[in-house]
């Protein structure tokens, strides 16, 4: 009988602590980081489809800012960006500066704005000025959002795509745009690797739409933005 209390006062500890462990919470992961990859200069029939394949196989959705120009021949590729959830965006008719064109600047934009509503539909597509210039009159004037970026990868000089992916991955935070240019293969590489990578981290990889509406900004036309909740000042 001794033999048996004393084997029962050795397991009390041990069933203390069971107990305890089992009184733990289950592990919360943390809320998902939500990031908005842009690709300009779009769509490029040699690796834009490379990169829908990719974003397709990971769920990802991501922002492209087509040339008008270079729609006529691929409406079908960016027809398939709008059908697996991609948002579609306004870069000028031939990649206009938008800060010293004035008429021709406005003509540029109606005139991609046209083409898209033609392959697509709807209307008041956001605009990425080309190289990011836009001036107090093309905000005025716009009647569309206008989407500056966090983050500047200059995929187009770097052209590595380790190097692209790494710029990515080492300074992207919550709610950053990146810019990016599908126009390159090494862009195509960076980017899915960066998705890759990222999204072991947490991040989920959204448009430009889906980051306003997660961080509960209603973007206004005519605001240059350089994330939901940072406006770019222009002269």
């Amino acid at each position: 009988m001794k033999k048996r209390l004393y084997l029962c006062l050795l397991l009390l500890p041990l069933l203390a602590l069971a107990a305890a462990r089992r009184a733990v919470p289950a592990f919360e992961p943390e809320e998902p980081r939500y990031v908005a990859l842009t690709f300009d200069d779009s769509p490029n029939g040699k690796t834009t489809e490379r990169l829908l394949d990719g974003l397709r196989e990971r769920g990802a959705h991501a922002t492209f800012f087509v040339i008008g120009e270079q729609i006529e021949g691929q409406e079908a590729l960016v027809r398939r960006m709008a059908a697996e959830g991609h948002q579609i965006g306004n870069h000028t008719w031939t990649h206009r500066r938008l800060d010293t064109s004035g008429a021709v600047g406005r003509q540029e934009l109606s005139r991609t704005e046209a083409a898209l509503e033609r392959v697509l539909g709807g209307s008041g597509y956001w605009i990425r000025p080309p190289w990011g210039f836009a001036s107090a009159e093309t905000l005025r004037e716009a009647k569309a959002p206008l989407v500056y970026w966090t983050l500047d990868t200059e995929d187009w000089r770097v052209l590595d795509a380790q190097k692209t992916a790494r710029d990515i991955v080492d300074h992207v935070a919550d709610g950053d745009i990146v810019l990016l240019h599908d126009s390159y293969e090494t862009s195509v590489e960076a980017a899915l690797a960066a998705i890759d990578a990222l999204r072991a981290r947490g991040f989920a990889f959204v448009t430009l739409e889906e980051l306003f509406a997660r961080m509960g900004v209603t973007p206004e036309t005519g605001c240059l933005y350089c994330r939901p909740d940072a406006l770019r000042a222009v002269r």
